[in-house]
């Protein structure tokens, strides 16, 4: 939110400079991005003075161009900048000549003069006035017209100002330009008390006073509201008031409201066009300036009704039946929820409470007469009707987080005696009014003793009453004890005694608090959750350093991804309640598509060859799981506490960890020393057993190869106890497609939660190397096509556990010269004996048991 420095000192007078200013709000907890100073003249005119033409004579060589004598006038800035390039009269007077252009320039005009060094600006573009020679002739500075410095839009001449103009004026002065500063406020959604320009004058001057600086903090007076509106009331009317009626005051606690009659639409003054282009508002009208300033001011929205408009002269707030059709200001069409709550006429809406006003709603140089409409609605109803109509508004931000209810009144007598003043118009009738339960101010009882606790320093009591009084809460009791405090409700943060004790800090100073002159040894116990965050660290080090790039995925994705799935059915898939689009209205049962996202973002930016992977989240209900749940917490069998402690979840709801892998594209391109070669699928199996072998799984693991609606084919690694550690394979077509990715891309997903439970187990032991010789057998075996390694390897350890070490693949064959339905795998046994050298006979006698083995239970044959 930006905030003007020159609007800022309009409600609190203070001595700080705009930088001590951010400081101070930063210190306060209105954290600030930065001060950036800003002009109604971008460039605010440095470097133009007033001219007096002392000479105009027809340049030589032109037919169009005048060689004039300036006198500039005798300021020492002026003389710096030309240095030898003038001439200084007796009276110190700085004289240049230029070459103008203009057909109006003529001797004894006063004139705008750009001097050597000036920079003049076009749009975002900028030029620096330099010496020059325009046809032979020399040029120092420019006669300017009104288009080249900023105000106006007039080229056909020069600016020609009154002959009693004084030479050597600043052109800044004479134009009355001014500067501020806009400090930007980031505002936390707690402090939405603080999103006007009186909210942080309010805590700025609380500050200022608890630590002895100057302050002075008034907010303009609405005295003369019922002055005015008792005047207007002797005069005549064309128009009645507006009636009220709201049918919903749940969601409408308060609506307040006023007509007034004959108003004239027109430009806004400039001190308030001033005001709200600061903060870069675009000035409208003088009606729309004059809410979008009580807003900026006092943090209240509004909006103003054309008044004819209104059919029936009645204003009724309430909701509609689902699906009718409303147009915005924007032009845009909204289907309405039977929750969103609208400001109707007597037949139709005309504006979104709290979010955004309808197309016909608003008011043009047309209206004569208006409505001023302030309110307070519920800020849960208008967040939910921004996000399902995908609207974001100055007004929904400050009704989101819920607003001061008791400034409405106020912020309804300002705008009308703005209107009043800018617009002209009578005041119609009273101010109408709905506000059936009125809101009471938070009970909070605060003791010295406390607040010294939780700050660890002793703040004088004087100093805690003096902080709650300039925070605005009422103190109704008090003894040697602590205080009974009644505070504010535009302070909906504020509602426990560590509340106000946080409150009490920031102004009173966080960096009051000394720290200990000593540091507290303690023991730091190392919990599971460490070990496996270290673990994910050591993995991740060792992707990256195989060449994949760590990605961060939205937990949130779209509902569409899993339309037809069964590996991810919908039925187990976690809806957001609110969400912020239909992209991202479900949470994640899998990582695969948020990676999907991002290669096609990589490949749409040329960068075909990715390698990816995440550690993250996913996320499932499971209605048939939480209904026996349900039933045993029924039935007292377990209470809920339990059910939580044994990760059953809350309704259903559970959550597990996995670690993702994508590869696609080639795994060597562009490359001088050898040719492109493509990824495959093998490339990401080595680096899954990777990890596994680095967490001490990789042993003995059981290997199934299948597939689904995700995977074209995919083999699935599991522990001998038959838990899932990893599955992995190409991505089917079907999934690519409904991303536009046209290359294989190959996935793996690891079960993270299982992994971690079963490194637990790993017991790493250590041996002495043996001093015997290992032994390599090769075998070429012919089996059936259905045949798989992992069946082999199988196998092979169930024949021979104590001597066999391991079992590779080193070569694949299919085709010429085998049977139908055959193929052929060359694999390599080691053989080894720790304790001695293994005899040729006994080594037969192993291959015979092997090839026993493989002909019985695979029916293999050798080549």
């Amino acid at each position: 939110m930006n905030i003007s420095y020159k609007w800022l000192k309009d409600y609190l007078k203070f001595d700080l400079t705009p930088e001590e200013t951010s400081a101070a709000l930063t210190s306060i907890g209105l954290e600030t991005e930065g001060v950036e100073e800003i002009e109604t003249i971008k460039g605010g005119l440095k470097g133009l003075v007033v001219g007096h033409v002392l000479t105009c004579e027809a340049h030589p060589d032109s037919d169009h161009m005048h060689i004039t004598t300036v006198d500039l006038g005798d300021a020492q800035w002026v003389k710096d900048a030309y240095g030898q390039n003038c001439e200084v009269t007796a009276e110190g007077h700085v004289v240049a000549q230029i070459v103008c252009g203009a057909p109006n320039v003529a001797a004894g005009q006063k004139v705008i003069v750009a001097t050597l060094g000036t920079v003049l600006y076009e749009g975002e573009q900028s030029f620096t006035i330099k010496k020059a020679k325009l046809r032979g002739v020399p040029s120092n500075g420019m006669i300017c017209a009104e288009d080249e410095i900023g105000v106006g839009n007039d080229h056909a001449g020069i600016i020609v100002l009154p002959a009693e103009t004084p030479v050597g004026m600043l052109a800044s002065q004479y134009y009355h330009i001014e500067s501020d500063y806009v400090i930007a406020v980031d505002i936390t959604p707690n402090r939405i008390d603080a999103a006007s320009h009186y909210g942080v004058a309010r805590d700025l001057n609380a500050y200022l006073a608890v630590h002895g600086l100057k302050h002075e903090l008034s907010r303009p007076s609405v005295d003369a509201f019922d002055a005015a509106l008792q005047a207007d009331k002797q005069a005549s009317h064309n128009i009645k008031p507006v009636a009220l009626r709201v049918d919903n005051s749940e969601a409408c606690p308060r609506y307040s409201g006023l007509t007034i009659e004959g108003v004239e639409v027109k430009e806004s003054p400039e001190w308030l066009k001033t005001r709200l282009q600061a903060i870069g508002l675009r000035p409208i009208n003088n009606i729309v300036d004059i809410t979008n300033f009580i807003l900026h001011e006092t943090g209240v929205p509004m909006h103003t009704f054309d008044y004819d408009k209104v059919k029936g002269a009645q204003i009724v707030v309430r909701t509609c039946t689902e699906g009718t059709k409303f147009v915005t200001l924007d032009g845009n069409e909204h289907k309405l929820n039977e929750r969103d709550l609208m400001i109707c006429n007597s037949e139709e809406p005309m504006c979104i409470a709290g979010v955004f006003g309808g197309l016909e709603s608003g008011t043009t140089e047309q209206t004569k007469n208006v409505f001023l409409e302030c309110a307070y609605f519920h800020p849960t109803w208008v967040r939910k009707t921004a996000r399902r109509q995908q609207l974001s508004t100055d007004a929904s931000f400050r009704y989101e987080r819920g607003i001061d209810i008791n400034a409405v009144p106020y912020a309804l007598r300002r705008a009308a005696l703005l209107v009043k003043e800018l617009a002209g118009g009578t005041i119609v009738g009273d101010i109408v009014e709905e506000y059936p339960a009125p809101f009471k101010p938070f009970d909070v009882e605060l003791t010295y003793k406390r607040v010294n606790t939780l700050t660890g320093i002793d703040i004088p009591q004087e100093t805690v009453r003096q902080i709650c009084d300039l925070l605005e809460m009422k103190i109704v009791a008090q003894d040697a004890e602590g205080l009974k405090l009644q505070v504010p409700n535009y302070r909906v943060d504020v509602t426990r005694d560590c509340d106000v004790i946080e409150d009490i800090l920031r102004i009173y100073g966080y960096d009051r608090v000394e720290l200990p002159g000593n540091v507290r040894t303690c023991a730091v116990t190392k919990t599971q959750t460490d070990i496996n965050n270290h673990i994910q660290q050591i993995i991740s080090e060792q992707l990256t350093g195989a060449g994949y790039s760590e990605i961060l995925c939205n937990s949130l994705t779209a509902e569409a991804f899993y339309k037809d799935l069964e590996t991810y059915p919908a039925s187990k898939l976690v809806h957001v309640i609110n969400p912020l689009s239909g992209d991202l209205n479900v949470m994640r049962q899998t990582l695969l598509f948020g990676g999907l996202q991002s290669i096609i973002r990589n490949i749409n930016f040329k960068n075909v060859n990715c390698r990816f992977y995440e550690f993250g989240n996913t996320q499932f209900y499971n209605a048939e799981k939480q209904e026996a749940v349900n039933q045993q917490v029924k039935s007292g069998e377990k209470t809920a506490l339990q059910v939580q402690q044994e990760g059953h979840g809350i309704a259903g709801y559970s959550e597990e960890s996995h670690l993702g892998l994508w590869l696609t594209g080639n795994r060597a391109s562009g490359s001088w020393a050898r040719a492109d070669q493509k990824a495959s699928v093998f490339e990401l199996k080595a680096a899954v057993l990777n990890i596994l072998r680095r967490l001490g799984l990789a042993d003995n693991l059981r290997q199934r190869q299948y597939n689904n609606d995700i995977y074209a084919v995919a083999l699935e690694l599991s522990t001998p106890s038959g838990k899932v550690l990893a599955t992995l394979g190409i991505v089917s077509n079907k999934v690519l497609k409904n991303f536009d990715i046209e290359q294989e891309v190959y996935y793996a997903d690891m079960n993270w939660n299982v992994l971690m439970k079963e490194a637990a187990k790993v017991r790493v032991e250590q041996e002495t190397i043996s001093k015997f010789p290992p032994v390599k057998r090769d075998l070429a075996l012919l089996v059936d096509n259905s045949v798989h390694f992992s069946d082999i390897e199988k196998v092979a350890y169930e024949t021979e556990r104590k001597l066999l070490k391991s079992v590779s693949l080193f070569d694949v064959y299919e085709g010429k010269n085998l049977p139908a339905g055959k193929k052929s795998y060359a694999i390599s046994l080691i053989l080894q004996d720790v304790e001695k050298t293994l005899v040729d006979k006994q080594i037969d006698n192993m291959m015979q048991k092997f090839i026993k083995s493989f002909e019985t239970k695979l029916g293999a044959t050798l080549r």
